[in-house]
């Protein structure tokens, strides 16, 4: 096994995901089988309990893991499925060690975080890359150089080195190279004191790729190669580029394939990239544009929903338009509900799509049912993903059903229209953390709906996330006034899709098609909705 560690420096948010993802694809068109983990020096468990606004999106995995939306870029670009251990966190690590206390599996030691806890974490890399049947792991270490959090994850990757062989382990370091100035200088200083901060846990860099706005001047290349004891050929240039799709190619121009595979001793054929430069060139070239709302309550950090964004890239490189996504923040009741209102609807007016993603909480609700209606009294291409679909539901049941207050009961435990539920095995649940209907889970397609004709199947596997669902007790009274639940679970008892035929393109499903779009490969629904907004906007609204 070649171990390939990817650690961060100065700040976060530098890109460590995307270089290790862009690495594990050059490696993979190589020739070669990759598989990605990614260590998060946080106390929680999993992903699966924050706020969108402390960690971004949560990326649901086919067994159900609840993970960093790093492991999203990892699947899109390695065109793999993993699973939740390739998720290492703290709380992960620290429960582990603590049950093999209790249970005297360390004789009596003192249990230390030298040895215990770095052994732990060594043996939880090796095991699961070895259970992956990878020839090539690349670890990103979370966070930054310097933190107290990462420090023991540091000291496993120092000493997994040792343990393995300097000839298997290599370690790749990112920092940034800001701009200062009104004469552009790159300043190498932040990435000198983030490499030596590096070195002094024992840790020397292999490669150094440098975060900078414009492209790394030749003499920053030198300076942070004489200062960091790197050469010259081992620093590399990320610089900006207009999608993250095109940094692969960035890096492989620079030679950092040859340099990895040199470093690592992995003799392997050409370097095939075809594919991947066509899915980029398509992305990069399309003719027509489109304008969708997503409309949510987690749009000032757009990471929130960063696996919605990636599922319109790929359904825009196959379809030849470029997406406007217009974020818009779900309006609250309030003294200024109605001037909100009117805001989102003068926004909703000019656009082609709407889309109305998951969500948690009572926050907003009222305003994306309301920018429901507007889509379906406007004929505007429509999807609702999760609570978007429920909430399409309760829109339905208010305003053509006429049951006036109709609602979730995650939102109003007293209505006395409940056509949104929750699920009967949620009942005894107690804990939040991994409680929920997660991961993979079959549903069955009628032929001749929406639905059918966007899969092409009658039976999918699409990944979940809810405690909630639409109420079995109101389904055929729902039937009744129109609206056709096309897909179901397979024991008939969960509605998985639901569209509006009156409509041209009125659909929603329970499960996260968002998590299985890939390049040359975009989630049906999605794609759907970009080729409606195409003919909505072709056919002037």
């Amino acid at each position: 096994m070649k171990y390939i560690f990817i650690s961060g420096g100065v700040l976060s948010g530098l890109g460590k995901g995307i270089t290790a993802s862009s690495i594990g694809l050059l490696l993979k068109e190589s020739g070669l089988k990759v598989t990605a983990i990614k260590v998060d020096p946080y106390l929680n468990c999993d992903a699966g309990t924050m706020n969108p606004y402390e960690h971004g999106e949560v990326f649901v995995l086919h067994d159900g893991g609840e993970v960093d939306l790093d492991l999203g870029n990892y699947e899109r670009f390695l065109d793999t499925y993993l699973s939740s251990d390739h998720n290492i966190t703290t709380g992960k690590i620290y429960r582990s060690v603590i049950e093999k206390e209790r249970r005297g599996d360390y004789l009596g030691k003192t249990v230390q975080i030298i040895p215990h806890v770095v052994n732990e974490i060594k043996e939880t890399i090796k095991r699961v890359s070895a259970g992956s049947g990878a020839q090539v792991c690349m670890v990103e270490l979370g966070g930054t150089v310097g933190d107290i959090e990462s420090m023991p994850f540091l000291e496993a990757a120092r000493q997994l080195q040792m343990d393995e062989g300097m000839e298997n382990v290599m370690f790749v370091h990112t920092t940034l190279v800001p701009i200062m100035g009104v004469v552009g200088e790159q300043k190498t200083k932040p990435t000198q004191h983030s490499v030596k901060e590096l070195r002094s846990i024992g840790i020397q860099p292999d490669l150094i790729v440098g975060r900078c706005e414009e492209p790394l001047d030749v003499s920053t290349k030198s300076k942070i190669s004489l200062f960091c004891n790197v050469p010259v050929t081992g620093v590399f240039s990320a610089h900006d580029v207009g999608t993250v799709y095109s940094v692969p190619k960035l890096l492989h121009n620079q030679g950092i394939t040859d340099r990895v595979r040199e470093r690592l001793g992995i003799r392997k054929g050409p370097t095939r990239m075809k594919n991947w430069d066509d899915f980029v060139e398509r992305l990069g070239s399309c003719r027509e544009t489109v304008r969708i709302a997503l409309v949510g309550k987690y749009t000032g950090l757009k990471d929130s929903y960063i696996s919605h964004y990636k599922a319109f890239e790929h359904s825009s490189a196959e379809l030849g338009a470029s997406i406007d996504v217009v974020w818009i923040d779900a309006p609250e009741e309030g003294k200024e509900w109605s001037s909100d209102l009117d805001g989102m609807k003068d926004q909703l007016s000019s656009c082609d799509g709407v889309l109305v993603p998951g969500g948690f909480g009572a926050r907003g609700t009222e305003g994306k049912i309301e920018a429901i209606r507007f889509a379906r009294e406007s004929d505007i291409p429509f999807l609702g993903i999760c609570l978007g679909f429920q909430l399409a539901v309760v829109e339905f049941a208010r305003n053509v059903m006429g049951l006036k207050g109709a609602n979730s009961t995650e939102f109003d435990p007293d209505t006395g229209y409940p056509v949104v539920d929750i699920l009967p095995e949620q009942l005894r649940v107690t804990q939040k953390g991994a409680t929920m209907r997660l991961g993979a889970q079959k549903a069955l397609v009628s032929e001749g709906t929406l639905a059918f004709d966007l899969y092409g199947k009658t039976e999918i596997s699409e990944r979940h996330r809810h405690r909630y669902e639409i109420n079995p007790a109101w389904i055929e009274r729902i039937r009744e006034k129109g609206w056709v639940f096309s897909a179901v679970s397979e024991d008939g008892i969960k509605m998985e899709v639901g569209e509006l035929p009156r409509n041209r393109f009125h659909i929603g499903c329970q499960f996260h098609p968002e998590f299985l779009s890939h390049p040359r490969r975009p989630a049906p629904l999605f794609y759907g909705l970009v080729q409606a907004a195409l003919e909505h906007r072709r056919n002037g609204g």
